[in-house]
């Protein structure tokens, strides 16, 4: 199976198919190290053919922190994922390794995309950031996560005035029923933090809506990073 690398680093975030979802952060040390990461695991996974295991993208993108690496993979399934750190993983981890050592490897969770959304269907603008926004409850409760998501979409829904730097966002929830991630896609890093200083607290208006969001019982911690787009795989013919 041949190798897709999609162009601006973009992941195909409504990609039919998709049955699990895997993000996870790499710490690397440096930018110097971050970039030299990504140019390692491109290699790595260039002079290979493509793991016809269904494995169907991976993307990696480069905190703003200048230190970590975002690592968003799709997949058909769990076993799918198994089946490819049983057969695939240990070579490609370890060239990585030997062009980069030291990097320590955490957070890995897995998701089910639950709902997307866009402030224009049609927008064609390409994302110059991504924003992770990661929400942690207090236990596992699927049906508390669905409704914490759809709270959002009415905040965002009936918010007057919402910043036009936003280009989408894609909700995902743990398979474990504890955690919530959006991948939103942002014009720019500039554009984000614009939009965190307008008066409230954090994204949104100061309306009924979003103060719900902001103060959903059960949430237990969380945090927003900023990333830039870097590498982005995928499956293509066979």
């Amino acid at each position: 199976m041949t190798m897709i690398v999609e162009p601006h680093a973009r992941p195909d975030l409504r990609r039919p198919g998709v049955g699990v979802v895997k993000v996870s952060t790499w710490r690397v040390g440096t930018p110097e190290r971050q970039r030299a990461a990504v140019d390692a695991i491109e290699a790595a996974w260039r002079t290979r053919d493509w793991p016809d295991v269904g494995l169907l993208s991976y993307t990696v993108h480069t905190g703003e922190d200048g230190e970590t690496l975002l690592h968003y993979s799709e997949w058909t399934s769990e076993e799918a994922y198994e089946e490819f750190v049983r057969v695939h993983r240990d070579d490609r981890n370890a060239e990585i390794d030997a062009a980069v050592p030291g990097i320590e490897r955490v957070a890995l969770h897995s998701y089910e995309r639950y709902r997307s959304g866009a402030l224009n269907p049609d927008d064609a603008r390409v994302p110059g950031c991504v924003v992770i926004v990661d929400v942690e409850f207090d236990g596992p409760d699927a049906d508390r996560q669905r409704d914490w998501v759809d709270g959002v979409f009415e905040a965002l829904r009936t918010d007057p005035g919402p910043h036009p730097g936003g280009i989408s966002g894609h909700f995902h929830i743990s398979l474990d029923g504890t955690r919530v991630l959006n991948y939103a896609e942002w014009e720019s890093a500039e554009a984000h933090i614009e939009a965190l200083a307008a008066p409230g607290d954090g994204i949104g208006a100061d309306t009924a809506q979003w103060t719900k969001v902001r103060t959903y019982p059960g949430v237990a911690g969380g945090g927003v990073k900023r990333y830039a787009p870097a590498l982005s795989l995928s499956a293509g013919a066979s």
